[in-house]
């Protein structure tokens, strides 16, 4: 108890020190918003009715070919982004390996934020032409809607209700949900932790799924995974459920925690941006065609994720 007691002073003290970083230096620059209250709580129920059934990881066919950086097509709106002199991308900061800050360089890093690069890099032919905005996980639909950032790139998972709102990209990356736990537990799945708390962001797909188990877990929402993190050393919850690769990060940061089970859940990670501007989904499906190709995803893949073995195959892109 006092080894996780002093492990949750740690990590509340890191996310402290999170929020209080203003910006980043140099061409990388951020918005930090703070997260909100971390009592434990349950999250609202969703008001609307069902979204019809879609084929989630089909977007917007891209064109042929991309334009040359730097000189975007007139009235488009990468043409608006290019004359503003930025990509603004929506992120978070506390996602270890996706999009978490560098305690030594104040950037923030990972696959995701990579991916918003190469999309910078494709406007301006300058990847650093990027300004990172830390969105809190139940904003991400919201701020790529109204325009608040022009993409997100936050381990998001598409899906037929937040395409009703949102223009996804083709698929990124393909994870899956699974289960955090302390060393000690003998859970071996989910399943095993009927009746128990167990964590998720609010606003995340991993949170609904957790209600879903048919053992009846009680699913407890938090701003986001950091303050899971932190609730989980503290005892006030039994596990964290979400998608392997976060949880992995997870992992990393507490040695007295491992994560359990099969998935159980396909999460196919996409990019969201606003659908008033169907030409910029295109675009942005273009580029990550070409990634595919030419070995940039896979270059991705090892910078980031490479721990977890050799790379795999891309994502097929699937096309409306």
């Amino acid at each position: 108890m006092r080894i996780r007691a002093l492990l949750a002073v740690t990590a509340l003290a890191a996310t402290t020190a999170l929020a209080g970083c203003s910006g980043d230096t140099g061409g990388l620059t951020t918005d930090t918003t703070q997260a909100g209250d971390t009592s434990v709580t349950e999250a609202p129920q969703a008001e609307r009715a069902p979204a019809p059934a879609c084929n989630p990881r089909a977007s917007l066919r891209p064109a042929a070919t991309l334009p040359t950086p730097g000189d975007m097509p007139a009235g488009s709106y990468m043409e608006e982004i290019q004359k503003r002199g930025r990509l603004v991308l929506g992120t978070s900061q506390d996602t270890l390996l996706f999009s978490s800050r560098n305690p030594f360089t104040g950037q923030i890093e990972g696959f995701d934020v990579d991916m918003g690069r190469q999309i910078a890099e494709a406007i301006f032919g300058d990847a650093d032409k990027i300004q990172i905005k830390v969105i809190a996980y139940d904003k991400r639909v919201s701020s790529a809607a109204d325009g608040s950032v022009d993409i997100v790139a936050d381990t998001m998972t598409a899906n037929c209700d937040r395409w009703r709102d949102v223009n996804f990209s083709s698929i990124y990356y393909e994870a899956g949900q699974k289960v955090l736990v302390s060393k000690d537990s003998k859970a071996k799945s989910i399943e095993d932790l009927g009746g128990k708390k167990v964590c998720s962001a609010a606003g995340s797909t991993s949170f609904e799924n957790i209600g879903k188990v048919r053992s009846k877990p009680v699913a407890v929402a938090k701003p986001a995974f950091g303050d899971c993190l932190v609730a989980f050393q503290r005892n006030e919850v039994d596990g964290i459920s979400t998608d392997d690769t976060i949880l992995a990060g997870m992992a990393a940061q507490d040695p007295y925690a491992k994560v359990i089970g099969d998935k159980f859940t396909e999460e196919p990670y996409a990019m969201a941006m606003s659908n008033k501007h169907p030409e910029f989904a295109r675009f942005v499906n273009a580029v990550l065609e070409r990634n595919r190709a030419d070995g940039t995803w896979k270059s991705t893949y090892e910078r980031w994720l490479g721990d977890f073995g050799a790379a795999p195959a891309p994502p097929k892109a699937q096309y409306k």
